[in-house]
């Protein structure tokens, strides 16, 4: 998926024109802090609550502000991942998209960033999760594929992350299935170290405490 296959048709621009106290109200309308400034069809920039409330007063020009307003965007034709990239690294509820000469695209609401995020990942998807620990020259996606499917389960995810803070390189796997004790037992029988893992076995072992302690409290 690419930049401009995720832009918004509802999102509003902000002319040099407008005064502070229009693109204050746009702002609390569709509830965002950033809004693009755009100048016949030429962006000029991405605006934000803080610095329209900097301004003398409401009814000043946001032409007045464009020298202290960002200048960040993304390429249309880039992946989602830098629109996402963006939006992490300062905050944005907006993320405009504009080609390099600044030819105004369109806007990217962080809200349908995260949510399209979340399917990527298969989040609104069901089965269970495991993650594991390993130093990062031990990963081996095929082995790692090899032991899950001997459990008669897939991986429809996979994602890897280093912690350069505790040198600890992390595999999360999303499976197609909850049940997951076997396929934990397995990694760990190929001594591979299971951090964590959230699946149906960890609802039921919390139904098991809870009637293990009823059965002690009632043969008190």
């Amino acid at each position: 998926m690419i930049n401009k296959d995720l832009i918004s048709a509802s999102l509003p621009v902000l002319s040099p024109k407008d005064p502070v106290y229009r693109a204050l109200q746009l702002m609390d309308d569709y509830n965002v802090i950033h809004l693009p400034v755009v100048d016949e069809e030429k962006y000029l920039g991405l605006i934000a609550e803080g610095d329209l409330l900097n301004a003398e007063n409401d009814q000043e020009l946001v032409e007045s502000l464009l020298g202290v307003i960002s200048k960040v965007k993304v390429l249309p034709a880039n992946h989602f991942t830098d629109a996402l990239q963006l939006a992490n690294e300062y905050g944005l509820a907006v993320i405009p998209v504009a080609e390099s000469d600044m030819q105004w695209v369109g806007s990217i609401a962080s809200t349908d960033l995260l949510k399209f995020t979340g399917h990527m990942i298969g989040a609104d998807e069901p089965g269970g999760i495991i993650v594991l620990e390993m130093d990062k020259r031990s990963f081996a996606f095929s082995e790692i594929c090899k032991l899950v499917e001997t459990n008669d389960a897939q991986i429809t995810q996979l994602n890897t992350h280093f912690d350069n803070n505790l040198g600890v390189f992390y595999v999360t796997i999303k499976l197609n299935k909850l049940e997951l004790s076997d396929i934990v037992a397995t990694f760990q029988r190929y001594d591979y170290q299971v951090s964590y893992f959230f699946g149906e076995e960890q609802y039921e072992n919390e139904l098991r405490n809870n009637y293990d302690h009823l059965m002690n409290y009632l043969n008190l």
